[in-house]
């Protein structure tokens, strides 16, 4: 007779897949909706459903093992790769250009084509997703090269937050690091790190982006890693950033 899963104990499906590290959770959702997913040999079509240890999980033809404990690595995001397991364009991307040696990983937010630095990979889909949610208030810091310094009135516009084309962006820390009327940095930090917020934001006010470097995620920072090098970040620091009730023991 075969075992029908709860609707109600346990957790989520999707949030088992992803804590496998097979998926992020909305691309669990995308696989269970997808109809790749089965428990207990029924395939499942609906991401409402919650699972337990002793449900059978098979994710496209690929059984779910015990999960492996919660790792998270830094890497030097080079120029010129975008941050996606697939691109339809045909571009390179972050996935593809990892080192040998890692497990299947996501990333904890993105960086577009053009953006470089630090950017957080994890084997735990639910993890990267705890890490990039807003309400951590985890500070993004970055350094922005701008062809001239901007004015004060700018600085303090972005210290209030701006809405662009109908989106509210929260406040941004503006330092310049430099002066003058050509190839300007500036320190950038933010909390909410919305879609090229960045970029959007100095677009609008007349200060287009040349080049962007995200040098810290919240306590984790890029340091001398060059780039496409990788770093794992070791797991008592991971359990002292994050807590136990975090990524567990």
């Amino acid at each position: 007779m075969t075992k029908t899963p709860s609707a109600h104990a346990g957790e989520r499906l999707a949030k088992v897949i992803a804590r496998h590290g097979l998926a992020s959770r909305r691309g669990a959702e995308e696989l269970i909706l997808a109809g790749k997913v089965t428990v207990n040999g029924k395939k499942i079509i609906t991401p409402a459903l919650n699972v337990t240890d002793s449900d059978v999980i098979s994710v496209a033809g690929q059984m779910l093992g015990e999960q492996e404990p919660a790792r998270l690595w830094l890497y030097h995001k080079p120029q010129g790769l975008v941050t996606t397991h697939r691109d339809p364009q045909g571009r390179p991307t972050v996935f593809q250009n990892l080192p040998e040696g890692l497990p299947r990983v996501v990333s904890v937010g993105r960086l577009d084509l053009n953006s470089e630095g630090l950017l957080l990979l994890t084997n735990d889909g639910a993890l990267a997703r705890h890490m990039e949610h807003p309400d951590t208030g985890w500070r993004r810091r970055y350094r922005v090269r701008v062809y001239q310094t901007p004015s004060a009135r700018d600085i303090a516009a972005l210290a209030r937050g701006l809405t662009v084309e109908g989106v509210r962006y929260k406040p941004v820390e503006v330092e310049p690091e430099t002066e003058g009327k050509s190839n300007v940095w500036l320190a950038v930090t933010l909390t909410e790190g919305k879609n090229r917020e960045i970029r959007k934001l100095f677009e609008h006010l007349g200060h287009p982006v040349s080049r962007l470097i995200r040098v810290a995620y919240g306590p984790f920072q890029l340091g001398s890693l060059k780039p496409g090098e990788v770093k794992e970040v070791p797991r008592k620091v991971v359990k002292d950033q994050l807590g136990k009730g975090v990524i567990g023991n």
